[in-house]
């Protein structure tokens, strides 16, 4: 089985990362040491924002009056949607119990986290998708105080369709805060007492960072990185297609990078052909995203196997994989990392970001291999449960003493030892390690 790039990146994901660490870093000692007034003064400095952090009820529903009809019912048919997916996920999310031996019975239980942070982008754009995104499975778990921030523009504050959205959605906070100050705000709980247990959505590299150094003080969904796209496409797909989809997700930024894996030669040189004049087509600033990110990032990688298809897919582990071949039940079953999977060119990534159902807050840089995206079950702690009858600890008490003191715990063998000692006085153990 053979490899041959037709275009070969010159770029990869870890290329010209800058080194925002140490700024994110002292921001967020700023804001904890200095609470609320810190992030006002960051707020006003960043956000160039003096009004309220926390929005108003009124401000909240007033919102509703300046987004127009048409929109409002494309965001509840996107939520809808949404919701109906996150639903389905928590059914399958069940608790268990099992007797082990007789007497022995132990459980788990998913419980939902007290408080989540759902970061919305703002900037150029009404990222009302991300807010659908975040917002949704969080309610859907059943968290109970799910706080909200996204950047206002200044003396407007927030776009009023992600307030619109977010009030659909069922936040029951929105903070009219950006960048590092705005995950600072909802993982130390300013403004509203309530703590974040996990942050989770989209941001740039600094949202992403500080997500990074929080992580273990707090959950997060995931460690983020540029958006990328990769297909998969043989002799059968429309290379026109092929070509609008990897472009139209190279439109993210400069480093996203857009992959084309094709078992036709043909299919590869002619998406080649394409892409440029589809760049040319896009608005100026999305036309420099893409023409940079197809330019450095962009790859065409011919295989002469399905099999050795699906290894390289995996090797990438991509955000978003769609598959544009024959046989799509087969590619199902046989690919394992992605983020999220696109089968058969009805359907496209972009469906996912805005509408279709499944999250589009996904794994980049090849974390795919081990995690999938945002979902109802990041929300959820899988705790688990043990009681049992005296007559178990017979057998449980005793293999513990022993192996406890084959590691030298004795406290933790006396601790056996005196149940046993407890509740059957007139019989003999073997409590020792085995030598």
């Amino acid at each position: 089985m053979t490899v041959d790039y037709l275009k070969k990146a010159a770029k990869t994901a870890a290329t010209d990362e800058s080194d925002v660490r140490e700024t994110v870093q002292g921001i967020l000692d700023d804001i904890e040491r200095g609470g609320e007034e810190k992030a006002r003064e960051y707020a006003r400095k960043f956000d160039r924002w003096e009004g309220e952090i926390v929005v108003p009820d009124e401000v909240r529903r007033a919102a509703a009056d300046q987004v127009p009809q048409k929109l409002k019912d494309d965001i509840r048919f996107a939520h809808d949607q949404v919701r109906r997916f996150a639903e389905a996920q928590r059914k399958s999310i069940g608790d268990a119990e099992i007797e082990l031996i007789p007497g022995l019975v132990a459980g788990q239980k998913s419980i939902p986290m007290q408080a989540a942070g759902c970061y919305v982008p703002g900037g150029r754009y009404s990222h009302v998708a991300s807010a659908i995104m975040s917002v949704t499975p969080a309610k859907v778990a059943g968290v109970e105080h799910v706080v909200a921030c996204s950047p206002p523009r200044p003396e407007i504050g927030i776009n009023p369709a992600i307030l619109y959205t977010l009030d659909l959605c069922g936040a029951d906070t929105v903070l009219a805060l950006g960048g590092v100050q705005g995950i600072a705000a909802m993982a130390f709980g300013l403004f509203t007492g309530r703590p974040a247990d996990i942050l989770v959505g989209p941001g740039n590299q600094f949202v992403a960072e500080a997500k990074r150094i929080l992580y273990g003080r707090v959950g997060i969904d995931m460690f983020a990185g540029p958006s990328e796209v990769m297909v998969i496409a043989d002799e059968t797909a429309d290379p026109e297609i092929v070509a609008w989809d990897l472009v139209g997700q190279a439109e993210h930024g400069y480093n996203s990078p857009a992959w084309l894996i094709t078992l036709s030669r043909e299919l590869g040189e002619r998406v080649l052909e394409l892409a440029p004049g589809m760049i040319a087509e896009l608005p100026e600033t999305n036309a420099k995203n893409a023409g940079d990110a197809w330019r450095d990032y962009g790859e065409v990688i011919l295989v002469d196997s399905r099999e050795e298809a699906v290894r390289v897919s995996d090797e990438y582990a991509s955000e978003h994989l769609e598959v544009h071949c024959a046989d799509l039940d087969w590619w199902l079953a046989n690919l394992r990392n992605y983020g999220s999977l696109f089968l058969g060119q009805e359907t496209t990534v972009a469906f996912g970001d805005k509408t279709s159902g499944p999250n589009h807050i996904l794994p980049t840089k090849g974390a795919a291999k081990y995690t999938g995206g945002l979902s109802v079950g990041k929300f959820l702690k899988t705790v688990t449960w043990q009681r049992m009858t005296r007559d178990a600890n017979k057998q449980v008490g005793a293999v513990t003493a022993r192996i406890s003191r084959l590691e030298g715990m004795e406290g933790h063998a006396k601790t056996a030892d005196i149940r046993l000692a407890k509740w059957f006085p007139g019989e003999t153990f073997d409590l020792s390690a085995a030598e």
